[in-house]
């Protein structure tokens, strides 16, 4: 476990290490780690929605029901906000989900956090971040799940592919949610490069928001998915071997074009 943990560590500088786990450990159904975008290429009001989405979706009765029917009848999840880094501030470390008011506590706590943009956008660092939080914590979860939410490809940090694959060699799963509110520069579409280039493990799948009024409902789905352990039936699936790839380094190519203009 030691060698997994340092493994997941090594693959970004910036991955902040997890608090201590406050709660006892034990037996869940799935730990699950929040890693959601914060990045400067959303505005306010687009992360404010983003945010109440998250909140809504905590407290919604289809979240609890879904934990409240696992074998166990419990989750474990955590949460933080990153951009071109993790911001360390804005992690609310492993909480135990069995129950309503479990749910309604740990939404307040987002609720109350500022709501604030930082610049770049490194998917890699989040999936570090969240990789590390789970290979270190006190849980023995059925299923370990990052659940990523991105507006833009990866530019910053290392390259998203290398961090994946750790992850994957760990036995978690990497979800998707495709905020597609803008165009973002990835051939095919930014699903398909989440599809491609960001999810992994089996089940994993990519849900798109094409409309901020769309997002709550998206974010409550995926949440019961992640949860219940199931896979939507339309959802974006990896390449198949006679369709082209997406380019994984789009976003570092994108941003390296601003700088040879």
């Amino acid at each position: 476990m030691l060698t997994t943990l340092a493994m997941l560590m090594s693959l970004s500088a910036t991955a902040t290490a997890p608090m201590v786990a406050q709660q006892r450990g034990g037996e869940v159904d799935v730990e699950l780690v929040l890693a959601v975008d914060t990045s400067r290429s959303m505005d306010y009001e687009e992360v404010r929605v983003q945010r109440e989405g998250y909140v809504e979706a905590l407290k919604h009765k289809e979240f609890i029901d879904a934990v409240k029917t696992g074998l166990t009848g419990r989750i474990a999840i955590s949460y933080f906000e990153w951009a071109g880094d993790v911001v360390p501030d804005s992690i609310i470390d492993w909480t135990v989900i069995e129950n309503e008011q479990d749910a309604i506590n740990f939404a307040a706590k987002l609720e109350a956090r500022p709501i604030n943009t930082q610049r770049r956008t490194s998917i890699s660092a989040a999936i570090a971040q969240g990789a590390t939080m789970i290979v270190a914590n006190s849980y023995r979860g059925m299923r370990q799940v990052i659940d990523v939410s991105g507006d833009g490809p990866n530019n910053s940090g290392n390259p998203v592919v290398p961090a994946r694959n750790k992850a994957m060699e760990a036995g978690i799963v990497i979800n998707g949610l495709a905020i597609m509110l803008r165009p973002s520069g990835a051939a095919g579409g930014l699903d398909k490069y989440y599809g491609d280039c960001v999810i992994g493990g089996p089940g994993s799948f990519v849900l798109p928001v094409n409309k901020i009024e769309d997002f709550a409902v998206a974010v409550r789905r995926k949440l019961v998915l992640e949860i219940s352990g199931l896979t939507p039936r339309t959802t974006v699936q990896k390449a198949a071997a006679n369709q082209p790839s997406s380019d994984c380094l789009v976003g570092e190519k994108q941003w390296q074009d601003l700088f040879d203009r």
